[in-house]
């Protein structure tokens, strides 16, 4: 499996555990009120993370490039800086919600490179 592919199945993997920690802790507290963070870091961390590592696993050609590598370097920190700022914002702390935009922005930066390897050319 190419290395990329590893990255993010690796990273998908320890964001579900984390995902599945904030849920319980959620739960426990019963505190529900970073429900949002709970979901992003569920859809945007694990899922999405890992579609990517199988999307690479199924073009390994394209997996080998540096933009690949940028990809998972660029979302993977847009991921880690987006949600506990978004957790803190529901938490009540209105200070995080710059950093919540400066993360979402930094997502959009590793989307679109991931757009970027899908429509170049195999070589």
């Amino acid at each position: 499996m190419p290395k990329v592919s590893q990255f993010f199945f690796k990273t998908a993997t320890i964001f579900f555990l984390l995902g599945i920690a904030m849920g319980l802790h959620m739960g426990i507290s019963g505190n529900h009120s970073p429900y949002p963070a709970h979901a992003h870091l569920n859809l945007l961390g694990w899922v999405s993370s890992a579609i990517f590592g199988a999307y690479y696993a199924l073009n390994p050609v394209k997996a080998g490039s540096r933009l690949a590598m940028a990809h998972f370097a660029v979302y993977t920190i847009g991921v880690i800086v987006m949600i506990p700022a978004l957790y803190l914002l529901y938490l009540g702390n209105t200070a995080m919600d710059a950093l919540v935009g400066v993360g979402s922005f930094i997502i959009l930066g590793g989307v679109l490179l991931f757009t970027a390897v899908v429509f170049s050319k195999d070589s």
